[in-house]
């Protein structure tokens, strides 16, 4: 389109300080070129990210409609260059994060290099090796020697060997304060064959044994290399400010200020007016005039009303409704396949006919639970996606067999009310089955010998054997038990190598 779409807008504004944002409008002259050569669909929206090299994109999302989580997670992951820059103690936090756990280390190969060497052959040479080498708990960063020289002097050792070249060091951060444990390369980096072998080696050696960072440090805090930039453009704003108001003040007619300024001066004139009014008024006639009985009253009132209110205030749940969105292929990347790690997405099977029944009772069940920011709700369509369901269900055999290809009553088992709690980025997922389910089930296979000739459509409302209907609200009477559990993570997880598309 010929606008730049809003989401895309208030997406660049909010990564305005990391990254550069363009805009291409594919239906004007000269863009078939840009297309041909990215290889890009002009009939869908392409976003397209550039790092080190631009003659091939980083990575690329493209989609017809395409949702603000989906893309707010595709830039996240592309937040950064592949050996970006330290050039503030904040961006040294985010980029080399603090060791929280065992599981959870996090590495960062350093090259300190100065900064008219940035071109040259070693840093090509380790921009390479960063491309070649890209793993979750390794980080390859670089810093100007010469604008960080405490830095620089803390990590390298104590001889003129590396005076005007590069070196590389590889650091774990182990607090906040500072304290770091890291290891040096013994020779400078050049960028040469020898000098990649030796830095692969040590990192295939840390994974095996962490000891191998042995020396400790403090490291000073990096000098804000970009703060003087931001103060001027602070004193430009501000000058620009003042100088419009100034010209608004002095070069516009007065005639047509003079409406603006009798409504601000009766404004003051009424506000001042009630002021002096109050200040003047008696105000000791009227506390003499309430008995001390009822002040006392009063404030035992005040006090006793806050804690009324705190305690109904905490067993209410932080949203007032439950938000429960259907699971289609347009919504199945960002609720599922892109989730973000650690949440989960609670999802009821259902059918048309039992839609407003199920989705009533869902919403019962699960309304104490909105509470978390980690659960997300959603209800997926039987009568649309019942391949799908059965799919997932194959990794399930123990909680949910599927019958055989010769079982009669394969085409009429009835998923309606089954749960499924989905975690997208560890891949797997937890089963409910509806109350009495089970039982209805063998309770089928023992009337299909004496009742043989039923047909598909009458025997998935009612069976042969005298069972009678039961209500479909009650195949959620257990569901929040369930939920429990699923928080106290005791439940048993079926895992899933990778998940199915979405038809």
């Amino acid at each position: 389109m010929p606008g730049v779409p809003l989401l895309y807008k208030l997406t660049a504004f909010a990564y305005k300080d990391y990254l550069s944002f363009g805009y291409v409008h594919v239906g004007l002259r000269g863009a078939e070129e840009m297309t041909r050569q990215y290889n890009v669909n002009v009939y869908a929206p392409t976003i397209l990210i550039f790092k080190e090299h631009i003659n091939k994109p980083a990575d690329v999302i493209q989609a017809r409609g395409m949702k603000k989580q989906v893309i707010d997670d595709f830039i996240t992951q592309n937040k950064y260059l592949l050996a970006a820059r330290l050039t503030s103690q904040k961006f040294f936090h985010e980029l080399c994060p603090v060791k929280r756990s065992h599981r959870q280390r996090k590495y960062c190969v350093v090259l300190l290099t100065p900064e008219a060497t940035k071109l040259s052959k070693p840093f090509e040479a380790f921009l390479s090796f960063a491309l070649a080498n890209t793993q979750d708990t390794v980080r390859f960063v670089h810093v100007y020697s010469n604008r960080q020289q405490e830095f620089a002097n803390t990590l390298l050792p104590d001889s003129d060997m590396f005076q005007g070249k590069s070196a590389v060091s590889i650091l774990e951060r182990r607090t906040t304060g500072g304290r770091v444990v890291y290891k040096t390369l013994e020779a400078p980096w050049t960028g040469s064959e020898s000098d990649k072998f030796t830095l692969l080696g040590y990192l295939d050696q840390l994974r095996r044994d962490p000891a191998l960072l042995s020396s400790e440090a403090v490291l000073p805090d990096l000098t804000d290399e970009l703060a003087p930039i931001f103060l001027l453009r602070w004193v430009y704003f501000a000058s620009d400010y003042i100088s419009d108001c100034w010209d608004s003040i002095f070069h516009n007619n007065w005639r047509e200020m003079m409406p603006l300024l009798s409504l601000v001066f009766s404004a003051l004139f009424i506000l001042f007016g009630t002021v002096i009014v109050q200040a003047f008024s008696d105000s000791n006639d009227e506390r003499e005039s309430n008995p001390p009985d009822k002040e006392e009253a009063h404030e035992k009132a005040r006090k006793t009303e806050p804690s009324f209110t705190k305690e109904n205030s905490s067993k209410i749940p932080k949203k007032g409704f439950v938000e429960v969105t259907e699971l289609t292929d347009v919504t199945y990347t960002s609720n599922l396949v892109r989730l973000r790690p650690g949440h989960m997405n609670v999802v009821l099977i259902l059918s048309n006919s039992t839609k407003t029944s199920l989705l009533q009772k869902f919403a019962l069940e699960v309304y104490t639970f909105t509470g978390s920011s980690c659960l997300h709700f959603s209800f997926l369509s039987l009568d649309k996606h019942r391949e799908w369901l059965e799919y997932l269900l194959e990794f399930a055999q123990d909680a949910a067999p599927i019958p055989n290809q010769y079982d009669k009553h394969f085409m009429e088992r009835d998923y309606t009310g089954y749960v499924l709690a989905l975690n997208g980025h560890k891949k797997y997922f937890c089963l409910f089955k509806p109350q009495k389910a089970v039982e209805e089930e063998e309770a089928m296979g023992s009337c299909s010998d004496l009742d043989s000739s039923l047909h598909l459509g009458e025997s998935r409302g009612k069976s042969s054997c005298g069972l009678g209907p039961r209500p479909i609200k009650g195949k959620l009477s257990k569901l929040s038990l369930w939920m429990e559990r699923l928080l106290e993570g005791s439940l048993q997880r079926f895992y899933i190598p990778s998940w199915p598309e979405l038809d």
